[in-house]
């Protein structure tokens, strides 16, 4: 039953940018929440070079079968030339969390208030 569920992981360069981002995903009825958390500090390859970034990261919860059309929407809504966006299974919780992201990810396919 878990399998069918992830927490998808992107980071941003603004709390504007997430919000933006959380907010497309949300409308667009890809997510079923996300938290966006202050205090990133990146460190990374890029272009040759070890970079250091203040970043911010856009946590979702969601099922499995939307990580396709995520990835589309965060490409649509993010400036970073290539944005991270990792997805990993959620193997386990709380079954009623899990019933609330079916019961509202349904419900706003059907185009009701979750």
């Amino acid at each position: 039953m878990t399998a069918d569920y992830i927490v998808v992981f992107v980071t941003v360069e603004s709390e504007e940018q997430g919000k933006r981002i959380a907010e497309a995903l949300l409308k667009r009825k890809l997510i079923a929440c996300a938290n966006i958390v202050k205090g990133v500090d990146s460190h990374y390859w890029w272009k040759g070079r070890v970079e250091h970034s203040a970043e911010l990261m856009v946590v979702m919860k969601t099922r499995a079968e939307l990580l396709e059309k995520i990835i589309q929407a965060v490409k649509e809504n993010h400036t970073y030339e290539v944005p991270e966006v990792v997805a990993l299974p959620i193997l386990g919780g709380n079954p009623d969390y899990l019933r609330w992201i079916d019961e509202t990810l349904e419900v706003c396919r059907r185009g009701e208030s979750a």
